[in-house]
């Protein structure tokens, strides 16, 4: 990932997410902001989903903005990930095919648990200011 965070007009970094479900799932993390490599907010995840799913899971997400529009969308809580949104799984060498889709690009990396269903699709965001 060497280059893409000095790159990146803003990012927001969620440590810890958990998500679990039995045919309803959730998922929820609170994250930290990041514009133009400046600490800038707080935001928190949420998500809820119907359909085949089953266990849990806790990984790590980091959400990046190729320019100030899609910046400010996130920092307008207007930015949510559709149905069928996806990240880019977090393993050597993955940054290397990984591009901007809509000025936004997500790589997630599994902490640990087991569970079948692993999109961002749903996923909604809220951001709170410094």
């Amino acid at each position: 990932m060497n280059g893409i965070f000095e790159k990146a007009y803003g990012y927001v970094i969620f440590p810890n997410v958990g998500k679990g479900g039995l045919g309803i799932g959730g998922a929820a993390g609170n994250g930290v902001v990041y514009e133009q490599n400046k600490m800038v907010g707080m935001a928190k995840l949420s998500q809820v989903s119907i359909g085949f799913q089953a266990g849990g899971q806790a990984y790590r997400e980091v959400i990046f903005f190729e320019s100030k529009k899609e910046m400010d969308q996130f920092k307008d809580s207007r930015f949510e990930f559709s149905a069928q949104a996806s990240a880019v799984a977090v393993t050597a060498g993955a940054s290397a095919n990984a591009k901007y889709t809509g000025g936004v690009m997500v790589f997630t990396m599994q902490k640990g648990g087991l569970m079948y269903e692993a999109s961002v699709g749903g996923q909604k965001f809220r951001y709170n200011k410094l």
